[in-house]
């Protein structure tokens, strides 16, 4: 198999809530556009997401959880 034709599997933990100020998901970090048209991505627009997804959570994740925290305290 080819690495375009690696299946690219979704970075999905099953905590589905976008996070409004930063626009992403707080459990994996990627848009709604991402999240919505991830099925028709390719291998490597699939390879691209994920491999952003480790800035994204390091740049966004403490203030991400804090808001979360916040949020399950109401």
């Amino acid at each position: 198999m080819s690495a375009e034709e690696e299946v690219v599997a979704s970075p999905c933990i099953s905590v589905c809530v976008i996070d409004e100020p930063s626009g992403l998901c707080a459990g994996c970090y990627r848009t709604l556009d991402e999240i919505a048209a991830w099925i028709d991505l390719s291998p490597a627009a699939r390879r691209a997401v994920v491999e952003e997804l480790p800035r994204r959570r390091s740049k966004h994740g403490a203030a991400i959880a804090e808001r979360q925290a916040a949020h399950a305290k109401r």
